[in-house]
């Protein structure tokens, strides 16, 4: 009966050294992924680490700290250059490893945090000043403009004073009694000046 149970639940010799060998080229294998944060490693490697130990492999502390530190991605290379000049790898148990990479981690996501809320800070000063330079142009444009309508408005006012001189000459000498009105057909007035208009 123990015997049954064993193959069933631990499997039988060649099945438990074709583990140990997945296992192991999964050992070899281990890197950080993209995105994973440092818990998620933990239990990855932890998962693989305990199954190995199940089967009969033996790993000492240097070993299994040199490969986690390893595994990591490029953005914790400041971290594992420090742990690595400063800690002494053989005295160093992975659980206090993992803890200094979690304290690193828990560090670098409130900096993270921070930097995004003074972005966003500067996003919206910047915005004002964009605004400001807008309403500069605008003020720009306004003057122009204004100076604009002030060229066109001394040219009304150069035109109207030529037909002041000019045109009371030639009131003077007009006579609307002469005229017939292309509107009501009578005389005495011009369409322009017509009553029944």
């Amino acid at each position: 009966m123990w015997d049954t149970l064993e193959v069933i639940y631990e499997g039988t010799n060649d099945v438990k050294r074709d583990r140990k060998h997945t296992l192991i080229q999964e050992y070899e294998m281990f890197r950080m992924l993209k995105g994973e944060s440092i818990v998620e490693v933990q239990k990855r490697f932890t998962h693989i680490i305990n199954h190995l130990m199940s089967l009969g492999k033996t790993f000492d502390k240097e070993e299994l700290n040199i490969k986690i530190l390893k595994c990591l991605d490029r953005s914790w290379q400041p971290k594992v250059t420090t742990i690595s000049e400063i800690k002494d790898l053989t005295s160093l148990t992975t659980a206090s490893l993992f803890g200094k990479l979690r304290e690193h981690e828990l560090e670098m996501n409130r900096l993270n945090v921070q930097e995004s809320e003074d972005k966003h800070v500067r996003n919206i000063a910047l915005k004002v000043v964009k605004h400001k330079k807008k309403q500069d142009s605008s003020d720009e444009n306004e003057e122009e403009n204004l100076s604009l309508l002030s060229k066109k408005f001394r040219k009304f006012l150069k035109r109207n004073r030529n037909k002041e001189r000019y045109g009371n000459k030639k009131t003077s000498d007009f006579n609307s009694n002469n005229y017939t009105c292309f509107g009501c057909g009578e005389q005495g007035h011009i369409k322009a000046n017509c009553p029944n208009k």
